[in-house]
């Protein structure tokens, strides 16, 4: 999963860009986006058939995603291999979600549960991003703030590997949907802004606010679904 992996107290933007820039530097960063579904999507599908031999070896596999991730960072700025980390870190995101998507697949109804959930997924990212655009509220002062509500969340979570409770997890699934709506917003102001060093930076930072909110979604519709 995606949770732990943003550093959404970032503060290191780069210097100001023209508004032709930033235009161009919005549109690079939409379509590595969408490129960054697809790959994932591509890691999903191969992923959910092995998803017995995946979930047996899942924290080498997450390590080697946060691995990736940290390597992207140090890359970024390297034309060619930034794209190659870039795409290995989102085709493993695929993966390590593979194992979530089979368990759904098993329970009644689990095709339609995940559609719906990347249906309602895709509705929250395109009206937060709309929000975005629209309101004159600045978002971007909200870095720290959305760092401690993910640090709580995570401590829950946490704690709830040890209670096993299906009803904590409602609530975490719920929290997790509500923090990456407003990460898109916060997010989507700083690719507007131009703030981010690369496309690949905003990317990233959105296919993991979309990433999170699916799979929290994708949670709460199984458990509700589930017959356990």
């Amino acid at each position: 999963m995606g949770l732990a992996e943003r550093d959404y107290a970032r503060a290191g933007y780069s210097t100001p860009r023209s508004e032709s820039k930033i235009v161009l530097f919005v549109k690079e960063t939409y379509k590595l986006f969408g490129a960054s579904l697809m790959a994932g999507a591509v890691g999903a599908y191969i992923g959910v058939p092995l998803a017995v031999e995946i979930n047996s070896m899942y924290f080498l596999l997450f390590a080697i995603e946060i691995a990736l991730l940290i390597g992207l960072h140090f890359v970024k700025n390297k034309p060619g291999v930034n794209l190659l980390v870039m795409f290995a870190f989102v085709f493993m995101t695929g993966i390590t979600t593979s194992p979530l998507l089979s368990y759904t697949l098993g329970i009644n109804g689990g095709g339609v549960v995940i559609a719906n959930a990347f249906a309602m997924t895709s509705i929250v990212f395109g009206s937060m991003s709309f929000y975005a655009i629209k309101t004159k509220k600045d978002f971007t002062q909200y870095g720290k703030p959305l760092f401690i509500a993910l640090i709580v969340i995570i401590a829950f979570s946490i704690i709830n590997i040890f209670l096993g409770s299906s009803v904590f997890q409602i609530g975490i699934s719920a929290a997790v949907t509500l923090l990456f709506s407003v990460m898109i917003i916060y997010d989507t102001q700083n690719i507007m802004s131009g703030r981010y060093d690369t496309p690949i930076d905003g990317a990233i930072a959105l296919y993991l606010d979309f990433l999170n909110i699916f799979i929290s979604l994708l949670q709460l519709f199984g458990l509700f679904n589930s017959n356990d």
